[in-house]
């Protein structure tokens, strides 16, 4: 079952890098958690953020991946967390990504 998730994960890395993205990344998380991985990417702006998530909803349908908080128009903020279960997609201004530091947040709940 992993694998599956870990291929998904890997398509929406890909559509994320080609639509113009920056750092993404997948944080694995540890077998119980509420979902399997993070996806994490840097978006440049807020129209940024709201063109790739508009583009991403039927790339998610295709791969399976079923939205359980969809929203008519991403936030005005600079973050959109897009949870399809399985996998959670953060998508994040460069100012908030900093700010949270998710990666170092979830690899240091590791240790």
């Amino acid at each position: 079952m992993r694998d599956i998730i870990e291929k998904k994960a890997k398509v929406v890395a890909s559509f994320l890098e080609e639509h113009n993205c920056k750092d993404v990344v997948i944080v694995p998380l540890e077998e119980g958690a509420f979902t399997d991985c993070f996806i994490i990417a840097t978006v440049t702006s807020v129209g940024h953020l709201k063109g790739v998530v508009h583009q991403m909803w039927s790339l998610l349908n295709e791969n399976g991946l079923n939205v359980n908080n969809r929203h008519k128009t991403p936030g005005e903020d600079g973050w959109e967390l897009i949870d399809c279960g399985d996998i959670v997609i953060h998508l994040m201004s460069a100012e908030l990504r900093e700010f949270y530091s998710l990666e170092k947040l979830w690899k240091a709940s590791e240790r």
